[in-house]
């Protein structure tokens, strides 16, 4: 079973998560997301325990539970679907718009006031 945890502190490391979870059973992987360009902790990450009555044992009584000072999330993680999360835009996404990004001072609107007040 994979295990979302959230809110963990900065500093935890995949091997802490690995030793926390090992009191209710086997640990099959345990893994803290981090910033791919920093390699700084998103604070949180992911176990996977092969035995479901002890991932189970350990969500209910690690939920809620201090972990450095910061109460932390414990639940059953669920898969993720192609569009979960945020949906990606391109700039030539059918949500509107041409594909440009047009903006800014336009000094041709300026002239052409200019120009119609002459006469």
């Amino acid at each position: 079973m994979n295990i979302f945890i959230g809110s963990l502190p900065y500093s935890v490391k995949d091997s802490d998560l690995q030793g926390f979870f090992e009191e209710y059973g086997e640990v099959s992987s345990a893994r803290v997301i981090t910033d791919k360009f920093s390699g700084r902790s998103k604070g949180y990450g992911f176990v996977e325990m092969q035995d479901e009555a002890a991932a189970k044992k350990a969500i209910e009584e690690l939920n809620g539970a201090e972990l450095e000072g910061r109460t932390i999330v414990v639940n059953q993680a669920h898969e993720r679907t192609e569009n979960s999360g945020r949906e990606r835009r391109s700039y030539n996404s059918q949500r509107g718009g041409n594909g440009q990004r047009r903006g800014g001072y336009n000094q041709n609107h300026e002239n052409r006031r200019n120009e119609n007040t002459e006469e």
